[in-house]
């Protein structure tokens, strides 16, 4: 997978590419279809973001984690990435399986009409 980062009011430095490759590991292999990660690391208000953007199987995934310490928000953004991917695949996943068909059975419409009901 591949990690596209930026960062905005915020030096990105290699402490801060590690922590990420870390941490995005494991999502790569339990999502192993996945092609790019964009991570936007911004600084507003003193409150630190991390907007985490991505493409799983024709759905366009985006979560944000905001805290006021960098590493925390990446921790937070990488949480609700993971649980938005596990979502989009148990979509799919659904779609796959056929659902039943409640049909009331032949013999019991044939008895109503031989019935005698006036």
């Amino acid at each position: 997978m591949k990690i596209n980062l930026s960062g905005h009011h915020v030096e990105i430095s290699d402490s801060i590419k590690e922590h990420i490759e870390e941490k995005f590991s494991k999502i790569a292999n339990h999502f192993p279809t996945l092609i790019s990660l964009d991570v936007i690391i911004s600084k507003e208000h003193n409150k630190h973001q991390a907007e985490l953007t991505t493409n799983y199987e024709g759905g366009r995934i985006s979560t944000k984690g905001v805290d006021s310490v960098m590493y925390p928000a990446i921790a937070s953004a990488a949480k609700k990435l993971d649980a938005a991917l596990k979502h989009r695949k148990g979509q799919l996943k659904a779609n796959l399986h056929a659902k039943p068909n409640s049909t009331a059975p032949d013999i019991a419409h044939e008895k109503v009409q031989e019935m005698n009901l006036a």
